[in-house]
C-alpha cells in the first residue's frame, strides 16, 4: 500500500532568478541564474546530478518539446531531461517529477527547473491558443479575467457577500501581496499600493480590476533535491524536507452537469485533502506556518483559503480584513509577494513559491523574514479557469516535524 512521500527527499539548494522584464537576456540566461544559486547552495558539482526536469508551458518561445534547452544551457553531463507541462502547474511538476525519482531510489541527486519569457511574446497578458486561428473552438469563448470574475460573482451569491465587502478584501488581498513585494529584490513589482488605488483602478471584468489581476514576467526558479541520508552526508544540517506533493485534475463535472455551483474549486479542495493527509496534518489553521497560493487574480487567493480549508465556509472576506493572511498575522499568504509582484512566467511560478518556504525555513528571507520559527510551508498552483483545470499543493517543512 502507498505509503507517500513525507520525508523520503531534502531540497539540497534552490534558486531563483530576478523576476521581471528581460528584453536584453534569453531564457538560457535566467536558466543559468536560477541553477548558479541553486547549485552553489547545494555545495555539489553539476556532474553529480543524475536527471533533471524541465518546466516551460509556451514550447514556441524555448523550441520545445523536449529537455535539450535545459541541457544544452547548463551543459548537463548527457543525464535524462524530462520537459514536463501542465499548465500554470508546470514548475511544481518538475519538481514532483525530481523529488518522485529521489524518493523511488531512481536518482540520488535530481535537478528541476523552470523557466519563462512571456514578455517575448508581445501579449499583455498570458498567450491564448485561440488568438488568430479562425476555427479553433479551444475556449473560444472563454478569457481568464472574464472567468475567474464569475467565479467572484459565484461566490459572492452562494454566500451572500455585498459587493463592497468583496471588493475591499479583494484590494486588502492586493495591498497586502504588494507591501509583502516591496520587501523582495526578486520581485517584479516592488512599490506599496494602498487601497484607494486598488479600489478606484480600471475595471478589467467586473467585480476584477487592474490591481486584482497579477502580470506577465519573465523569470526562471530551480530546485536540486537528494534523500535525507545523503544531504546530511555532505555536510547539511536543519534539514528542510517534503512532506507531501498531490496532483488534481478536472474531470469534466465542473463543466458537464449543475452539481458544481462554481464558487469553489474543486480540485483544490481534493488535492489539500491528500497533502494534508500525506504530511501529517490534522488542522491546518492551526498546523500551516506559510502559504504561497496561486494569486492569477485575488478573488482566486480568497476562495482558495477555503478550499485548502483554513478559512472556514464563507468566513475567508472577515479573515482576509481581519489580517489574518498579513504578513505578521496568523499564516502569512504571499509573505514574499506572490503573483501580484512576481508576475507569472508559467513553467517558474510552483518552484519560485517553493523557493520562499525554503528560505523562510531556513531563516534567509531577508527583510520579509517570518519572525517565528516556521514549520510546514504550503504552496498552491492552480492552471486553466475555475471550471476546468489543474490543481497542485506541496507542502515542505523541518525535517521531523
Amino acid at each position: 500500500m502507498a505509503s507517500g512521500i513525507r520525508d523520503k527527499v531534502a531540497i539540497l539548494g534552490m534558486g531563483c532568478s530576478k523576476f521581471g522584464e528581460h528584453w536584453n537576456d534569453n531564457a538560457e540566461d535566467l536558466m543559468l541564474e536560477a541553477f548558479t544559486e541553486a547549485l552553489t547552495d547545494a555545495g555539489i558539482e553539476k556532474n553529480q546530478i543524475e536527471a533533471a526536469w524541465f518546466s516551460t508551458a509556451i514550447e514556441e518561445q524555448h523550441v520545445g518539446k523536449s529537455g535539450i534547452p535545459l541541457a544544452m544551457a547548463l551543459r548537463l553531463p548527457y543525464i535524462p531531461v524530462t520537459r514536463v507541462e501542465n499548465y500554470c502547474a508546470s514548475g511544481t511538476e518538475a519538481f514532483r517529477g525530481a523529488v518522485y525519482a529521489v524518493a523511488s531510489g531512481a536518482a540520488d541527486i535530481a535537478l528541476a527547473l523552470g523557466v519563462e519569457k512571456l514578455k517575448d511574446t508581445g501579449y499583455g497578458g498570458l498567450p491564448q491558443r485561440s488568438r488568430g486561428a479562425v476555427n479553433d473552438l479551444y475556449w473560444s469563448n472563454a478569457s481568464a479575467p472574464g472567468s475567474f470574475a464569475q467565479l467572484a460573482s459565484a461566490y459572492q451569491s452562494k454566500h451572500g457577500v455585498n459587493r463592497d465587502d468583496l471588493k475591499r478584501a479583494m484590494a486588502h488581498v492586493s495591498v497586502k501581496s504588494h507591501d509583502n513585494g516591496a520587501k523582495n529584490p526578486k520581485a517584479h513589482l516592488q512599490k506599496p499600493i494602498d487601497e484607494e488605488r486598488v479600489m478606484n483602478a480600471p475595471m478589467i471584468a467586473e467585480p476584477l480590476g487592474l490591481f486584482d489581476c497579477c502580470g506577465v514576467s519573465d523569470g526562471s526558479a530551480c530546485a536540486i533535491v537528494t534523500t535525507p541520508e545523503i544531504a546530511k552526508s555532505l555536510g547539511k544540517k536543519d534539514l528542510i524536507t517534503v512532506k507531501a506533493l498531490q496532483l488534481s485534475v478536472s474531470n469534466g463535472t465542473e463543466v458537464q452537469h449543475n452539481s458544481w455551483d462554481g464558487s469553489y474549486f474543486m480540485t483544490t479542495r481534493v488535492a489539500s485533502k491528500k497533502a494534508y493527509e500525506e504530511a501529517g496534518i490534522k488542522n491546518p489553521r492551526s498546523d500551516v506556518s506559510l502559504i504561497e497560493v496561486h494569486d492569477c487574480f485575488s478573488v482566486t487567493e480568497l476562495v482558495t483559503m477555503e478550499d485548502l480549508y483554513i478559512s472556514p465556509e464563507g468566513g475567508a472576506v472577515t479573515d482576509i480584513m481581519d489580517g489574518f493572511y498579513d504578513a505578521d498575522g496568523q499564516i502569512p499568504c504571499q509573505i514574499d509577494g506572490g503573483l501580484k509582484c512576481f508576475g507569472h512566467p508559467i513553467g517558474a511560478s510552483g518552484m519560485r513559491m517553493i523557493y520562499e518556504m525554503y528560505l523562510q525555513m531556513q531563516g534567509r528571507a531577508g527583510a520579509r523574514q517570518r519572525a517565528d520559527n516556521p514549520t510546514f510551508g504550503l504552496t498552491h498552483n492552480l492552471g486553466g479557469f475555475p471550471h476546468q483545470n489543474v490543481c497542485s499543493i506541496t507542502i515542505v517543512g523541518q525535517e521531523g516535524a
